[in-house]
């Protein structure tokens, strides 16, 4: 019999979402893209600038902790023993920058979803953050992943 056959089966990641609450249409699809092979859940989200409509959305989806900003979010989950292993931010483009930077320095591994940033200026600061740090940052493009888009590619 292996050592490992009576060993804890590993854990499954714990993720947060900003953004994509009641009325926002992709975070419903990243939960579902997070959860998808049973290997993470969603725990913890700040899922709206309202905090009525963050702590309304949070309960529809059942999560653990719900959270009036990213700030107070990123602060808190960093300072939880059980916080969460990443961030999927899924707010409008503007905010991709001061949300991922805020988890980057809470040393909390980002999914953001494109566009990284709206400035080189933006774009660059984040790497450097990467870069000192013990995080991951993943850019998504889910376009690719569509059939047209393939099919475009491969006869283009």
């Amino acid at each position: 019999m292996s050592s490992t056959a009576n060993a804890a089966p590993p854990r499954r990641l714990r993720a947060g979402i900003v953004g994509g609450g009641r009325g926002a249409f992709i975070g419903a699809v990243h939960r579902i893209a997070a959860e998808l092979d049973g290997q993470a859940q969603v725990v913890a989200g700040a899922l709206s600038s309202d905090p009525q409509v963050a702590r309304e959305s949070a309960a529809e989806w059942f999560l653990a902790r719900s959270y009036a900003s990213y700030e107070e979010m990123a602060a808190a989950e960093a300072a939880d023993a059980n916080g969460i292993d990443f961030v999927i931010i899924a707010t409008p483009n503007h905010l991709h920058y001061p949300v991922a930077r805020a988890f980057l320095e809470a040393d909390i591994h980002v999914v953001c979803d494109k566009p990284l940033a709206l400035t080189v200026a933006e774009g660059e600061e984040l790497v450097r953050l990467v870069e000192g740090g013990p995080t991951l940052f993943a850019l998504t493009h889910p376009y690719t992943g569509y059939p047209a888009v393939r099919q475009a590619r491969a006869t283009g």
